[in-house]
């Protein structure tokens, strides 16, 4: 069992626990059974929906290889070099130059890029992106990120209910009460907290290093990085709450201000970039 995949099941496990807790102090006995049936709909979720959440919410269809010949050749010898199956190809209709990985292994795995992507990048460029998020398959970082998606987006959905749910005794108001509003104020950092306890940093770091090691190119990749942090800024993805949860998901952070980088789980680009060139700089010396 690969150490993603434990760690899939310890953040799962660890959110389900936390939630039988809450369920216990806001309800005793029929909190704890509320949770409980709240920790089976999200393991449904995260079994049906998991690999095709972030999909759905980029609007992504696949894409053939007759439609996209260049695309399907570039990704096809990069998994070969890779030594790794061929993923499912998906494009999204975003303006926003981005890509993102999903499944829960290799043998399942898609790879989405973006339209703003695609023009964004030339040919050098893209093969970076492209190996970064095949070197996330590789890792079975995909697993992982996806959970932390599909449990981040149930999270943040609670902010919009809790509003409905009449939590106190008085029924003279129809406002929420203090304990309604503190779960408000308190969901949207404690998905935040889901996402960087499930999706470390130091991921990217990886997936960059073995995307140089595929390409043979880490300026590549460092140039797309920089056109993909101009790409964002200019043409930010909506701050909806399923993109919001998916946004760790993509080789660069989506949200470049605001509350997206309450969700931030990537590195600074600049950072990023500065690790690409100093490797490119050792491959050179040695």
């Amino acid at each position: 069992m690969h150490v993603n995949a434990i760690r899939a099941v310890g953040l799962f496990a660890g959110v389900s626990v936390a939630a039988v807790v809450v369920g216990w102090l806001c309800g005793a006995g029929k909190g704890v059974q509320l949770a409980v049936v709240l920790v089976a709909c999200a393991a449904i979720l995260v079994y049906l929906f998991g690999d095709t959440l972030a999909l759905r919410a980029m609007r992504a269809r696949p894409v053939s290889e007759i439609e996209r010949p260049e695309l399907y050749r570039m990704v096809r010898e990069l998994a070969t070099t890779a030594r790794q199956p061929m993923p499912k190809l998906y494009l999204s209709p975003v303006r926003s130059p981005n890509a993102f990985a999903a499944g829960s292994t290799p043998r399942r795995a898609a790879l989405c890029c973006t339209t703003g992507l695609l023009r964004t990048l030339n040919e050098r460029e893209l093969r970076g992106v492209l190996a970064h998020e095949l070197a996330h398959i590789r890792a079975h970082d995909t697993l992982i990120s996806s959970v932390a998606a599909t449990l981040t987006t149930l999270i943040t959905a609670l902010t919009a209910i809790s509003f409905l749910i009449p939590l106190g005794d008085s029924e003279e108001t129809d406002l929420p009460d203090l304990l309604g509003g503190l779960m408000v104020v308190l969901l949207a950092p404690l998905a935040a907290v889901v996402v960087h306890c499930g999706v470390g940093r130091a991921r990217e770091f990886r997936a960059d290093q073995r995307a140089a090691e595929i390409t043979g190119d880490p300026l590549g990749l460092a140039d797309a990085l920089r056109k993909l942090e101009s790409g964002n800024r200019a043409h930010p993805l909506p701050r909806e709450r399923v993109l919001l949860a998916a946004a760790h998901l993509m080789t660069a952070n989506p949200f470049p201000g605001g509350v997206g980088r309450m969700f931030a789980a990537h590195p600074p680009v600049r950072e990023r970039i500065h690790r690409l060139r100093e490797l490119r700089r050792r491959w050179d010396m040695g």
